[in-house]
């Protein structure tokens, strides 16, 4: 990775003056996940918008994440804020969102967060569906004006047991790179409980290096057995990641078309994670991409994640309670000039998610979601032109590029075994990226 020296340099006394001076983005460095610092430092806030009372049951949730309460009458810095407005029913209750958060934003911690409880939208009651989509834009507004590393973002649930997952994710440094999305979680009903027997088993495809190294070692830290699979020509990279990890290489073409078939042969006694992470770029401008560039971005991207995919489902492959985790890109969501080929893959990505993820829950108990990376800082963009690198590490919410581990833990948080009710989202990782929704 090439090293970020704007961020380094605004950490400075020189560089603070400057860069406000000159009304340049004030980057502060992320606290993210270690063993040393595994949750958020200091205490939680916990705020009520709307109709209704807290509740006990998502007290109960807020408490097991580690942070403390804190006290009503305290003015100290806190590390998190929890705005409850699942009861916001009309606009005349969208002022209580205001009430609520107007005197605490400036006490939430540099790389804290404000998490905000929203409801589904009722398809029966224009006027609550009208109050809960305003959180949405309240909610990624305030993401882009809030700064020092604090994250916002909106989760719409309606059991917060069924939500425990993914509150301790974003309440945590693991999401220290997701910021400005709205996250559905349903109920757990119809996803099976994880194989009960021994460590999961993970399978991340194109796990050699960069992201899906990330990947593999994140999940191995989890306790899955992790199979790390890559091109043969990526073989000794994956064989020692694989034996670092305790987990298995295969070597294996993702876009043969009997690649499913190959990965069924190799996983006898089952799959509980599925990773799509292998992917490719061949970037021109559309008048001047040939056929074969088009035709290998799409195969690899896009038609070897709908051919695994359905090998794998068909064949029993994938137990009940699996997690189906793909890599989309906030290029196929904004779309990105030189890239036709690869955003048409990665919004195809989107795609299939949005309508299997129903289908496989239904039929095989399994959830089906997926990332979007954003600028994330690998051997890649450390070739990107010196100004085009900056500009895709300062537009963005939090004014830096992301890591490989960005990626990673929501990846983990996806896969999870608590996250069955996680499904047919795609979660971006980009730091809140200004361009595109």
């Amino acid at each position: 990775m090439a090293a970020d020296r704007y961020l380094s340099f605004t950490g400075t006394a020189p560089g603070r003056f400057l860069t406000r001076r000159l009304g340049l983005p004030q980057p502060v460095p992320l606290s993210r996940w270690s063993p040393q610092r595994p949750r958020l430092e200091g205490t939680l806030r916990h705020l009520v918008a709307g109709d209704g009372e807290p509740d006990p049951a998502l007290d109960a949730v807020l408490a097991r994440t580690g942070l403390r309460s804190a006290e009503e009458t305290t003015t100290a810095p806190v590390a998190a804020v929890v705005l409850d407005a699942t009861g916001v029913r009309d606009v005349a209750a969208l002022a209580g969102v205001h009430a609520a958060l107007h005197p605490v934003v400036r006490s939430v911690a540099a790389s804290g967060r404000v998490l905000v409880l929203g409801a589904p939208l009722d398809p029966a009651d224009h006027h609550q569906a009208a109050a809960q989509q305003a959180l949405e834009g309240f909610t990624r507004s305030l993401g882009k004006e809030i700064g020092r590393g604090r994250t916002v973002n909106l989760v719409r649930l309606t059991d917060p047991g069924a939500a425990e997952s993914t509150l301790h994710f974003l309440l945590s440094p693991r999401s220290a790179y997701v910021s400005g999305q709205v996250i559905e979680v349903g109920t757990a009903t119809g996803a099976a409980a994880p194989h009960p027997e021994g460590p999961r088993t993970a399978l991340v495809t194109g796990a050699a290096r960069g992201i899906g190294a990330a990947v593999a070692e994140t999940l191995a830290r989890d306790g899955a057995r992790v199979v790390v699979l890559d091109v043969p020509s990526a073989g000794a990279d994956a064989e020692r990641l694989a034996d670092r990890l305790g987990g298995s290489a295969l070597a294996l073409d993702i876009t043969a078309a009997d690649a499913g078939d190959r990965i069924a042969a190799a996983l006898p006694d089952g799959l509980d994670v599925l990773v799509h992470n292998a992917g490719i770029t061949r970037d021109r401008r559309l008048v001047n991409m040939d056929a074969e560039r088009w035709s290998s971005v799409v195969d690899v991207n896009l038609a070897s994640v709908l051919r695994t995919t359905d090998a794998l489902l068909a064949g029993g492959t994938l137990r009940p309670g699996g997690r189906i985790v793909a890599t989309a890109s906030i290029a196929g969501l904004a779309g990105n000039a030189g890239q036709t080929n690869y955003a048409a893959s990665k919004a195809g990505v989107a795609g299939l998610v949005r309508a299997l993820a129903p289908r496989a829950r239904e039929a095989h108990g399994v959830t089906v979601n997926a990332v979007a990376p954003g600028f994330i800082e690998t051997r890649m963009t450390a070739a990107v032109p010196l100004f085009i690198r900056e500009a895709g590490r300062r537009m963005n919410s939090l004014a830096q590029g992301g890591r490989p581990e960005d990626v990673a833990e929501t990846v983990a948080w996806l896969a999870h075994p608590g996250s069955g009710a996680v499904n047919g989202q795609v979660v971006r990782v980009c730091g809140q990226s200004l361009l595109g929704a």
